[in-house]
């Protein structure tokens, strides 16, 4: 600790270290104009970095190097059940070979704090129009996930430094953004600012408040728990200028969907964003949450807002202690961090975007960034055959371009309290003229909190809802993780008989092919209003700007405009009913639990035998444990571009007819419990047969007589030649200890930071992936995982190359961080050495620990040969 800039923070009990004083030592006049994230990391460094090196880390901020690694102390690790629970269940595997080795198990725990919310296991099996439907939501999400549960029980008394929020209480990302995250943090009577990782692409919602909160891979996060720090590179960090305001009638999701196509297009792929200017600061931090949460979407690391009034007001709303406050304002003001003290900051590049050139807009058919504005919905070709669709209607089927899925859901937009009211208000205005849902729309209300349906109820809205169908479901992450649920078998049996083109509407972040609903072959992302104005319609097939939603008890027609509420009305009921009484009540029972009663429990978890959800991992074993050579490498799949984790792990239901599916059933457990491929991630066994498991993928490997490349989750096995699953190819592989390869186009492994996505491959003895750019939280999830990560260079692709899957690859070189590879190649039946094909790679190890990491087998490995080897050496020492 370099103690040189510890200064005591006047007006506070509180000591607090001067990044400022340790800038301008170096340069004097840097540190106004180092943008709000240099600042922030500056901080961290000055407080945490060894004395020696501090003065060469802060020369990296203040000459914007990128080129040096430095380390970075996230204060936090928050997780999700999904990835949170099989990162300790990772630990639980680690205590047991600890032992095995002779090392004390009860000594591996996170040594960051670590905050576990269990928000991943509920799927909507009973719709927002059945009675209690929360409850038998809960009851089905019990059933399904006791295993998992029990080791999640486990944990909270097991390990040290971890924080359970069980399940029913809302989404990871929203109880941060209105609870966790104190902005400024008070540790041994020294105050710094909050920062955290996150095993969720979308922690970065919480940027919205001024906290570095990224969104890291499971295995890094295991990395950062374990007390070891986050090595970077300082990112570019770009300015986004917000000028104008929202105009009337115009929500915060129309406002970051037309952000993120905006953001696509300007290439801030990586980057850390920091949004100003006066459109940014007449945002609440509500509508600036929605704006941060979408981060993955347009490809950022963070998007990050600066402290101000708003915030102030924002912890004020919340609940939040009225020194913890004081002591936010006190300390961001004194810091440099408060939003006028950022006036003097200067960016690599500014992006600007005018807010008063949003207009009404949705999402899709399949990609979050892929805006879609309402007004341009019959010229898209998406908004046709609506009177057929009536006609249809009248015939009692549903018609093409069935809304068969309508869900208020996720963390992006049920955070915002004028999002839900105007929901709220569209649908009594609804009512009133007699409109109602149709008949095959599954509608749903998921918060992500308590709280909103404490100021939906306080607004007279919560009955309103209810009665279009959209009564509360659960307080977690449902549809837009792929939770949610069986559709009613008739319309079903519809779909597949009639080929429908079935769809969903949602208020989430994320709408990739196959996602959402194993029959929805296509899905809208929508505000929330849009999603109840969608489920009246009940076809996509419409023109929401013109055409009728349908008549009134006179028979006149009613159309959107009709029906959507008053800027001034839904801001007069925010106010009146969004109360910081609703918050504290709400969190402060969540939060206050009596640690000193846990009880004492072996720190060696007793593995179920025959569990599906939770068995002890395999990772420092056989050939997960051996050097990976690079040779022989036969190609399990070519993929194209935007290959995301959604095809290379898929998160939604398991269906009978999978590789999944069939295990689950050998292993006796229902169909009808047979939950999602996330919630069984704990168990490598079942999980390792979601990999390439999408029914959307396409392996260019596997094609038609035409030529054509063949959609489903399917491999060509070689030398044979024979397709298959992709499964079958997988075990076939594993039988003969084929070592693998994967070649890849653009943007691999973009979307959710799933850690199995980068397991999967790994236990399939895939060894490296080729591909011509990587995923930042996927690349590293590859390196946790022993996998090497390499990089074509520009103007050469899988097609430049010709290759066809039939060829046989080897790695030549040493790895180094950023350096030169050789993939070389032997085409069929020319195997000479003088006939093999050499192609220069990037060896995508972009650091010297990641170099170290992957050297050693990947993170869990090299803990576990670190943790031993000081083991021994305090043995040593004490022996002496």
């Amino acid at each position: 600790m370099t103690t040189r800039y510890r200064h005591s923070l006047p007006g506070s009990e509180f000591a607090y270290f001067d990044a400022r004083e340790a800038v301008e030592a170096i340069t004097p006049g840097a540190y106004k104009k180092l943008p709000y994230t240099s600042r922030i990391l500056a901080e961290q460094l000055v407080r945490r970095c060894a004395p020696e090196a501090l003065t060469d880390s802060l020369i990296q901020l203040i000459e914007r190097r990128s080129d040096l690694d430095f380390p970075w102390y996230p204060a936090r690790v928050v997780c999700h059940d999904i990835l949170g629970q099989t990162a300790l269940v990772d630990l639980a595997g680690l205590r047991d070979t600890i032992a095995e080795q002779g090392g004390d198990p009860a000594s591996v725990n996170p040594v960051v704090p670590t905050q576990l919310i269990v928000d991943h296991s509920l799927a909507v099996e009973h719709a927002g129009d059945e009675k209690d439907a929360f409850a038998k939501n809960r009851a089905v999400e019990d059933r399904r996930n006791d295993d998992r549960f029990h080791f999640i029980d486990w944990t909270k008394v097991a390990f040290e430094n971890v924080d359970v929020i069980p399940p029913g209480n809302g989404i990871m990302h929203q109880i941060n953004l209105e609870k966790m995250s104190p902005v400024v943090q008070q540790q041994h009577g020294v105050v710094f600012p909050d920062t955290c990782v996150g095993t969720d692409s979308h922690t970065p919602m919480v940027d919205a408040l001024g906290v570095i909160s990224v969104g890291v891979g499971g295995l890094e996060a295991e990395s950062v728990m374990l007390g070891r720090p986050s090595m970077m590179r300082l990112p570019d960090i770009v300015g986004v200028k917000l000028s104008g305001k929202l105009m009337p009638g115009i929500t915060s999701t129309d406002m970051v969907l037309a952000i993120t196509e905006f953001l696509r297009g300007a290439k801030v792929v990586g980057a850390y964003l920091e949004f100003f200017g006066e459109g940014a600061d007449s945002l609440t931090v509500g509508d600036r949450a929605t704006i941060s949460n979408m981060t993955p979407e347009y490809g950022a690391t963070a998007a990050m807002f600066f402290i101000d009034e708003q915030t102030i007001d924002y912890l004020t709303l919340t609940g939040r202690d009225d020194d913890q406050v004081a002591l936010v304002e006190r300390y961001a003001k004194h810091a440099g961090l408060w939003a006028s003290d950022l006036a003097t900051a200067e960016y690599e590049r500014v992006l600007e975007f005018d807010l008063s050139s949003v207009s009404r807009t949705l999402a899709g058919p399949s990609k979050p960034h892929a805006q879609l504005p309402t007004a341009e919905l019959a010229q898209r070709g998406i908004a046709v055959g609506l009177e057929q669709a009536r006609e249809e209607e009248k015939a009692g089927k549903m018609p093409d371009g069935a809304v068969i899925i309508a869900a208020i859901t996720s963390c992006t937009n049920t955070s915002n309290p004028r999002n839900m009211v105007a929901a709220g208000l569209i649908a009594r205005n609804a009512n009133r003229l007699g409109l109602t849902r149709k008949p095959w729309v599954k509608s749903s209300l998921a918060p992500g909190s308590k709280t909103v349906k404490m100021y939906l109820q306080d607004a007279g809205l919560m009955d309103e809802l209810e009665d279009l169908g959209f009564g509360v479901v659960g307080y977690a992450c449902t549809t837009c993780n792929g939770m949610s649920g069986a559709l009613d078998p008739q319309i079903e049996q519809e779909i597949i008989d009639r080929d429908l083109y079935s769809t969903a509407v949602l208020s989430g972040n994320r709408n990739f092919d196959g996602r959402i609903h194993p029959h929805a072959k296509q899905a809208f992302l929508a505000s929330p209003p849009l999603v109840v104005a969608y489920a009246i319609a009940g076809t996509i097939r419409f023109d929401i700007e013109k055409d009728a939603l349908g008549m009134d008890a006179d028979g006149t027609p009613v159309t959107l405009k009709d029906i959507w509420p008053d800027d001034a009305e839904i801001d007069a009921l925010v106010k009146t009913s969004v109360k910081p009484e609703q918050f504290r009540a709400t969190y402060i029972p969540m939060f206050n639990v009596d640690k000193g009663a846990r009880a004492q429990v072996s720190p060696l978890y007793d593995w179920r035998e025959n569990s599906t959800y939770i068995r002890r991992p395999p990772y420092w074993e056989g050939k997960m444990s051996a050097v990976r050579e690079l040779k022989n490498m036969r190609p399990l799949a070519l993929l194209p571009d935007n290959i995301t984790t959604d095809h290379l792990s898929p998160s939604n239901a398991i269906l009978l007819d999978s590789a999944a599916g069939e295990y689950l059933d050998k292993m006796g457990l229902p169909e009808a419990d047979f939950n999602s491929y996330a919630t069984h991630r704990g168990d490598h066994l079942t999980a390792q047969r979601a990999t390439l498991a999408n029914p959307k993928l396409f392996n260019e490997m596997v094609r038609d007589d035409a030529g054509e490349v063949r959609q489903g989750s399917l491999a060509r096995l070689e030398p044979e030649g024979k397709v298959t699953r992709m499964w079958e190819a997988i075990e076939t592989y594993m039988a003969r200890k084929q070592p693998l390869i994967i070649i890849a186009g653009a943007d691999y492994g973009q979307g959710s930071s799933r850690d199995w996505a980068a397991k999967g491959v790994a236990l399939a003895g895939v060894e490296t992936i080729v591909a011509e750019g990587f995923e930042r939280i996927h690349r590293t999830n590859l390196i946790g995982m022993g996998v090497m990560p390499l990089q074509f260079e520009v103007g050469t692709t899988r097609h430049t190359l010709q290759l066809d899957g039939t060829e046989v690859f080897d790695v030549e070189g040493t790895p180094e961080a950023g350096g030169a590879l050789t993939l070389v190649i032997h085409r069929a039946n020319s195997n000479a050495e003088e006939k093999a094909e050499r192609v220069p790679v990037i060896c995508r190890l972009d650091t010297a620990d990641e170099l170290t990491t992957y050297t050693a087998g990947g993170v869990l490995q090299r803990f576990a040969q670190d943790f031993m080897a000081e083991t021994v050496g305090r043995q040593g020492a004490q022996a002496l």
